[in-house]
C-alpha cells in the first residue's frame, strides 16, 4: 500500500506491539524504539518518514527528542500521550510536533492524522552534515574532506552517518554494533576498533592524533568538529 516508514516510540511494550500490528495492516513499514536515546539513533541511521512518539520515555522527554530531531529533519511528528493538559500540547508543538493525540485513541484517528500530516510533506530530504572539512551527505550518502570525495564501504558509511548524526555524544560500543551491524554482532567489540580505523586512514590528517572520531577509553566513540568553538 504507501511502503511510507513510520517509526513508533513508546515503552509499553503491549501498546507498541498493538500500533506496529495496525499500522503495517494498514501498509507502512515500521520501525520501533523504546527510549529517546533509541529513537533518535534510528531516524538518524533509518530516517523514517514520520514518527510517533510517546510524551514520556525512560531516559527522557518526547518534547526533547522532537527539538533533536528538528535539528536536522522534517519529517511529521505525532506526539501521543495520556497527558491531555493544554500546556502539554503547546509545549510538544513549539518543540516541533506536528500534532497531539491524547491516549486512549481509536486507532482510525491516529490513522487518519498519519495521512494528513504525511500529506502535509513533500518528498523528504536528508540534511548535509558539515563537521568543519568533514561534509557528509546523508542521501548521496557521499563524504568529502576538504573538498576531497572519499569512498568508503556501505559499513564504513553507516558508522560514519551513526557517528554525524549524534555529533559530540558519545555513543557506546554497545550501541554501534546495534544500529550499525545488528544484535548478532553484540558481542564483536572488535568490528567497532578495526572499522574506526579505516575511518581515520581515510578521513583524518593525522590517524594517529585524531581530530574528527574521537575515542573515549572503555566507552566507545564520538565524532565532533574540530573548528567548533569550545
Amino acid at each position: 500500500m504507501t511502503g511510507q516508514r513510520v517509526l513508533v516510540v513508546d515503552d509499553e511494550p503491549q501498546f507498541l506491539r498493538a500500533l506496529q500490528t495496525n499500522l503495517r495492516g494498514a501498509g507502512y513499514d515500521v520501525a520501533t524504539a523504546t527510549t529517546a536515546a533509541e529513537a533518535v539513533s534510528s531516524a538518524g541511521l533509518h530516517p523514517p518518514e514520520a514518527i510517533i512518539l510517546d510524551l514520556l520515555l525512560p531516559d527522557g522527554r518526547g518534547t526533547d527528542v522532537c527539538r533533536e530531531l528538528r535539528q536536522w529533519t522534517q519529517a511529521p511528528i505525532i506526539v501521543v500521550s495520556a497527558v491531555g493538559e493544554e500546556a502539554e500540547k503547546i509545549t510538544a508543538l513549539d518543540a516541533g510536533a506536528d500534532d497531539y493525540v491524547t491516549k486512549p485513541f481509536a486507532i482510525g484517528e491516529l490513522l487518519a492524522r498519519l495521512r494528513a500530516v504525511l500529506r502535509r510533506v513533500g518528498p523528504s530530504t536528508e540534511p548535509v552534515l558539515e563537521l568543519g572539512e568533514l561534509v557528509i551527505d546523508l542521501e548521496k550518502r557521499a563524504v568529502t574532506v576538504a573538498g576531497r570525495p572519499v569512498h568508503l564501504t556501505p559499513h564504513e558509511f553507516d558508522l560514519l552517518r551513526l557517528l554525524g548524526v549524534n555529533e559530540g555524544k558519545l555513543l557506546t560500543h554497545k550501541t554501534i554494533l546495534q544500529e550499525v551491524w545488528g544484535p548478532a554482532y553484540q558481542r564483536e567489540s572488535s568490528y567497532i576498533h578495526v572499522f574506526v580505523s579505516q575511518l581515520r586512514r581515510k578521513l583524518e590528517p593525522d590517524p594517529a592524533r585524531p581530530r574528527f572520531i574521537l575515542t573515549e577509553p572503555g566507552a566507545g566513540y564520538r565524532l565532533v568538529n574540530p573548528d567548533a568553538p569550545l
